[in-house]
C-alpha cells in the first residue's frame, strides 16, 4: 500500500513564504514524475509543477519564478518552495506521484491527502 503524506501548509501574508513537503512511502519499485497540484473552491484541480526523476522541471505560468520545486529520489520525497506567495494562490495543495509499486505493475498515479495554504492580503 503506497501513501502519500504532506506536511507544510499554513496560514501566510501575502509576500510570504512556505515549504510544502510530501512523502511517498510503502511498497514502491519505481517513482517517476512527482509534482503539485492545487485547487481552490469553485475550481478544477490544476497543476502547479512536476518534477522527474531526472529532476526536469515543469511550472504552470502563475508560479513561475515564485515556487520551485525538488525532490530527493533516495527518501521518495517532494518539496514545493513557495515565496512572493499571493492571496491567488491560496487553495488546497495535493502531492501526486506516478510510480511503480513492483516491476510488473503499471505505472499508476497516487494522491497526498491535501494540505490548506491560505495567503491573506
Amino acid at each position: 500500500q503506497v501513501q502519500l503524506v504532506e506536511s507544510g501548509g499554513g496560514l501566510v501574508q501575502a509576500g510570504g513564504s512556505l515549504r510544502l513537503s510530501c512523502a511517498a512511502s510503502g511498497s514502491i519499485f519505481r517513482t517517476n514524475a512527482m509534482g503539485w497540484y492545487r485547487q481552490a473552491p469553485g475550481n478544477e484541480r490544476e497543476l502547479v509543477a512536476f518534477i522527474t526523476s531526472l529532476g526536469s522541471t515543469n511550472y504552470a505560468p502563475p508560479v513561475r519564478g515564485r515556487f520551485t520545486i525538488s525532490r530527493d529520489n533516495a527518501k521518495n520525497t517532494v518539496h514545493l518552495q513557495m515565496n512572493s506567495l499571493k492571496p491567488e494562490d491560496s487553495a488546497v495543495y495535493y502531492c501526486n506521484a506516478k510510480l511503480r509499486e513492483r516491476m510488473s505493475s503499471p505505472e499508476r498515479d497516487y494522491w497526498g491527502q491535501g494540505t490548506q495554504v491560505t495567503v491573506s492580503s
